[in-house]
């Protein structure tokens, strides 16, 4: 049974203190990507993030809510990105307390919506080579393995990564 969810655009203007609170509950993830703690700047950095070349105005900054308005999901998807046609998934990341109760699912069905709506024809994201259960994650939901990538610094780690897509 899906649990009632909302799912809505995001503003630096209006969410940014929200976003911050949703970035330390998911601190597990910031560390295991960049090595350092989520602070203050970790919001900030999720709204002027963009895929490279992407314009700011085509990206989708989006939060997954519960009924009370409580963030438990945010993701980022870039329009255009690497190819034209395509809506790539820069961020999809759940909150700790609700992750392996469909609300990955849920999120994605949301942001495929978007993407067909905006006439795209693939979804890449990219995954770290160290974050199996993400991969397994995209897997199951229909991506395959595109291209591996050269190991890259983020942050304090060094990483691997991989893009996975999906037609849409």
């Amino acid at each position: 049974m899906k649990t009632e969810l909302d799912f809505h655009p995001l503003s630096r203007e209006r969410h940014v203190d929200a976003v911050a609170a949703f970035f330390e509950r998911a601190a597990d993830y910031v560390m295991f990507e960049s090595g350092q703690l989520a602070d203050a700047s970790t919001a900030g950095a999720f709204f002027e993030d963009r895929a490279p070349g992407c314009d700011p105005g085509d990206s989708l900054k989006s939060a997954c809510a519960r009924a009370d308005g409580g963030i438990i999901g945010i993701a980022d998807m870039s329009f255009g990105y690497p190819e034209k046609p395509d809506a790539y998934i820069g961020l999809l990341l759940i909150d700790p307390g609700v992750r392996s109760q469909g609300v990955g699912r849920q999120f994605l069905e949301c942001l495929v919506n978007e993407a067909r709506l905006r006439k795209c024809k693939r979804m890449p994201v990219a995954v770290l080579d160290e974050n199996a259960r993400g991969r397994a994650f995209w897997e199951r939901e229909g991506f395959v393995i595109e291209k591996s990538f050269e190991p890259r610094q983020i942050g304090s780690k060094v990483h691997v990564l991989h893009r996975l897509t999906r037609a849409l």
